[in-house]
């Protein structure tokens, strides 16, 4: 069926590459029209997505701020932006799915067509602009969800659930705005980010200055220290996490991957400094590399993602490590359509990895795809856990993937 066969090719992974081969229908539409069948698809009642049964190889499993994940593999955040389908991309098998940007207020989002497929590079370029159904839509759908997980009887699917917060467009105080998604939202995530990289909401990126970041970290991690958790409803230790449910999720933040040098060394000092637990790096790009020269949609404004972010996204996540000296785990994204691409992340200083632009593309084959290739890229080179693959590159003595 043109994709490539992981673990067995048994009756499970047939369902996989069928799904796939359906995905030519879904460019008989527009980008966005085609996500929104996508969700209603992944959500519908009837059994048509692929649930993953195989067991993912015991060397994807790996602990990250005290949270167990069946694998290293998520769904960045953009793709359920409502907490629509985290379920059901549980169940085909990602270690773990980040919902949002979750705005505080309802709001539609950059006018239409704000999407756009540039198909010669299997890449995006979006400008959304946080279109959101907001704090308390999400909240209720995150109850609901933390319901089914907590029922021994549901038979949820392992794996970890991440809230990423935005602001909304005309707010004036930003900070305001992310303590009321703490508020409302933190209750019910594995990990919280801090969405300050998005290219399509005016001034967002400024949020990235040191001055800014600090105030805008420094008052989130009061809001949450604040918090009440003894009622937290995270998922349960009967569902493979390891959430105490008495002190608050881990913050990260999200940043951009155009980053000058100055930057991303204010960025390392305010993390290490105020106690930020990790940083995603890097949200999409307003650059526009040479492979994408001249394509069609290439000069929509907006931000590129998919294979002609890779390498720079791929930069900024080898220095954000080296700056911050590992101390503080990464969530690699940009990119990423391969094992071999989510290995690179992990040796360049990812303890976690999320694909978006490649899933669009590839459909659910890609999912069992790119944890087999993870797997083998890990035992090639001797390590026997993702673990001790993280930052592999900024270590002497180590092989080098070839």
């Amino acid at each position: 069926m043109g994709t490539v066969m992981a673990y067995q090719g048994d009756i499970k992974q047939l369902h996989f590459d069928v799904m796939s081969a359906g995905l030519p229908l879904f460019r008989l539409f527009d980008a966005e029209t085609a996500h929104n069948i996508a969700l209603a698809v992944f959500s519908s009642p009837i059994p048509v997505i692929p649930k993953e049964t195989r067991p993912d190889p015991s060397s994807l499993a790996t602990v990250v701020w005290g949270r167990h994940f069946p694998n290293p593999i998520g769904v960045a955040a953009g793709f359920d932006k409502d907490a629509r389908v985290a379920e059901p991309l549980l169940s085909m098998g990602f270690g773990f799915v980040e919902i949002g940007s979750v705005t505080p207020l309802p709001q539609p989002g950059n006018p239409k067509p704000r999407c756009f497929r540039l198909l010669d590079n299997k890449a995006v370029i979006n400008r959304y602009g946080f279109n959101s159904d907001g704090a308390d839509a999400v909240r209720e759908r995150l109850l609901a969800l933390r319901q089914r997980q907590a029922d021994p009887n549901s038979h949820f699917p392992s794996g970890i659930i991440g809230v990423n917060l935005g602001k909304n467009k005309n707010s004036p105080d930003a900070a305001a705005d992310y303590v009321i998604g703490v508020s409302r939202l933190a209750p019910y995530a594995d990990y919280l980010v801090i969405n300050v990289s998005s290219p399509n909401t005016p001034g967002l990126r400024a949020l990235q200055g040191r001055g800014e970041l600090e105030h805008l970290v420094k008052t989130v991690k009061k809001a949450l220290k604040e918090g009440q958790w003894s009622n937290n409803n995270s998922t349960s230790d009967n569902n493979n996490n390891n959430n105490n449910n008495s002190s608050p999720p881990p913050l990260l933040v999200k940043i951009a991957p155009d980053l000058t040098q100055e930057d991303l060394v204010d960025v390392a000092n305010v993390a290490l400094r105020h106690g930020v637990d990790g940083l995603i790096v890097s949200n999409t790009t307003i650059a526009r590399p040479d492979a994408v020269t001249g394509k069609p949609h290439a000069d929509e404004t907006g931000g590129l993602s998919g294979p002609p972010l890779f390498d720079m996204s791929t930069r900024v996540l080898s220095e954000v490590y080296k700056l911050t000296k590992g101390k503080i785990p990464i969530i690699g994204v940009g990119g990423v359509s391969s094992g071999e691409d989510a290995y690179a992340k992990v040796r360049a200083g990812a303890s976690l990895v999320e694909v978006y632009t490649a899933f669009a593309y590839d459909g659910p084959a890609l999912v069992p795809k790119i944890k087999k290739e993870l797997a083998i890229c890990l035992k090639k080179d001797g390590f026997s856990c993702i673990a001790e693959a993280v930052g592999a590159d900024h270590r002497r003595g180590e092989k080098k993937k070839k």
